[in-house]
């Protein structure tokens, strides 16, 4: 066989978003367009000789094709090995864990996450590095540089090996391994969780429901939950992934996940519920007539890590994204540990983890995740919760409101605007930076405004700076509103709106949310001028 050097031409929307390139399926399935993004990354990062990159997906439409054409290039590309999941299925975590294990210089992740699939759906590809996290922007930004001057790629002329198959074969001098894409995860959360005492409460009649939304995680969750924990067969909902997920969409929140939220809601509920998205990194916790936000969920993993086997020394420190709430903050000052704030984007976490700062992270947007990888991870935030359940007994609520009284509530909300005009999202966000400097003293209603800036983040490891990452009004008694730019869809633009309000007082923690944030939602109207300026009276999703 030969290897084949095929000119092409660069595209000139190739720059990666918040978590890789993501377009719509029928963008990226353009002549050349996946082989030059796959070409640069192959081009502008670091791999040590005889080294292994890893490559696996979330099974959605054209990830199986778009897999044997990056184990093609890998070839011709001079790659040692390429470790790929059974069927191109590995969840973002267990990838990243896989390039931990295998000590890889990286690993090539096809996902468009918690986004719609199907042949007019989403598609995307990250670039992971050695310690398994998302690529820094140092790293995204050599590979943005090299799609603008690619002028070819290379591939191997010959077939990709049959994924479907376990073991391992050849493509000229590169070794290809196909592995069981659960296996080497599931082993990885026995030794954080107490397996046993899990299985017991599950056998002494906790209850609980799996909705893996027809994605990656129905392996993981039927392997995991119903094999080795024991819990009924059926406890995994829609656990068989489908290249569309069944028509739906495999975002984790109480809009896309209703039926699982009616359940929850309804009068023979389980104990405890919960969602994890396309490629396995999001995730979504409900108790019988609860929904816990992901804000509260960070926090309450953090204040009860100690219960699991894996953190029973406590923890080294908790990471937020900024627009996450500050209830983990509450708990890092009561236990004494570090806090630190950061742009979205898991890949900010990557240096304080491997630094050994912190040892959870969270955003708000249903990501939760500790150092065991380098990704967020929704099947471990699940089995933290259970290990929590069963170590102290109570319902879902009961710890949630035992929380809240020794922390103080942080009523949230986030407004999410879809696929609003990208000028004129844009130019919301403009003229809101140009106002900042004279808000401070405002007065909106009851709220006066005590600062407000455009969150910048200097790396405390390798002083890396980072603008431009979200607008913060911060009001007098610590309300505040954030707004920003999502860097994760692929039509249009999505201005989310933050909404926060810090309760003390436990007489006043069963407020209904909107009547608790009714004046934050009004004045966020009044300062970004959202229904004039995108013709929005409402959002599209509240969560």
């Amino acid at each position: 066989m030969m290897i084949s050097t095929v000119a092409t031409k660069p595209f000139d929307d190739q720059k990666p978003g918040t978590s890789g390139l993501r377009k719509k399926v029928p963008h990226f399935a353009q002549a050349n367009y996946a082989e030059n993004f796959l070409q640069a990354i192959f081009d502008a990062t670091e791999r040590p000789a005889g080294s292994a990159v890893v490559i696996g997906g979330d099974g959605r439409f054209l990830n199986a094709t778009v897999i044997r054409k990056a184990i093609r290039m890998a070839a011709a590309n001079g790659v040692a090995k390429v470790i790929v999941g059974q069927n191109g299925l590995l969840s973002t975590p267990a990838a990243s864990n896989l390039i931990r294990q295998r000590k890889a210089a990286g690993g090539i992740v096809l996902s468009a996450s918690h986004n719609p699939g199907g042949p007019d759906g989403d598609f995307g590809i990250k670039y992971n590095i050695a310690n398994g996290g998302p690529a820094p922007e140092g790293v995204t930004d050599a590979i943005y540089r090299r799609t603008r001057e690619i002028q070819d790629y290379r591939i191997w002329d010959g077939e990709a090996p049959d994924l479907s198959v376990i073991g391992t074969s050849r493509l000229g001098d590169m070794e290809v391994e196909i592995v069981d894409p659960v296996a080497d995860y599931a082993a990885l959360m026995e030794t954080l969780f107490d397996f046993a005492k899990i299985r017991a409460a599950i056998a002494g009649g906790l209850t609980l429901r799996f909705d893996a939304m027809h994605a990656v995680t129905g392996p993981y969750a039927t392997e995991i939950l119903e094999r080795r924990l024991g819990a009924p067969a059926g406890t995994v909902l829609n656990g068989v992934p489908s290249e569309d997920f069944g028509g739906g969409h495999p975002d984790p929140n109480v809009v896309w996940a209703a039926p699982l939220v009616d359940m929850l809601m309804g009068p023979t509920a389980p104990d405890f519920g919960a969602a994890s998205d396309g490629d396995g990194d999001r995730n979504m916790i409900l108790g019988r007539g609860i929904v816990v936000t992901p804000s509260d969920s960070l926090a309450i993993l953090a204040a009860n890590a100690h219960l699991a086997p894996g953190y029973a020394k406590g923890i080294a420190g908790i990471a937020r994204s900024m627009p996450t709430s500050q209830a983990a903050d509450r708990v890092a000052q009561k236990r004494g540990i570090g806090i630190y704030e950061t742009p979205t984007g898991w890949k900010f976490f990557g240096n304080l983890l491997d630094a050994g700062k912190v040892t959870i992270c969270g955003e708000e947007s249903a990501g939760t995740g500790s150092d065991h990888v380098r990704e967020k991870d929704g099947l471990w935030a699940v089995l933290l919760w259970l290990n929590i359940l069963a170590e102290r007994g109570q319902s879902v609520a009961e710890i949630v409101k035992a929380h809240w009284a020794e922390f103080g509530r942080n009523y949230y909300q986030r407004h999410d605007y879809e696929e609003v005009d990208k000028a004129a999202a844009e130019e919301l966000m403009h003229d809101l930076r140009g106002r900042l400097a004279s808000m401070a003293g405002q007065r909106f209603g009851t709220l006066v405004v005590s600062e407000a800036d455009d969150f910048s983040y200097k790396d405390p490891i390798d002083g890396s700076v980072s603008t431009g990452q979200g607008v913060r009004i911060v009001f007098s008694g610590g309300s505040r509103i954030v707004f920003r730019l999502s860097g994760t869809g692929t039509v249009g633009a999505t201005l989310r709106v933050y909404l926060e309000r810090f309760e003390p007082d436990p007489s006043r923690h069963d407020l209904p949310v909107e009547e608790a944030l009714r004046e934050l939602v009004e004045t966020a109207d009044a300062i970004g001028e959202i229904k004039a300026r995108t013709g929005r009276a409402e959002p599209d999703v509240r969560t």
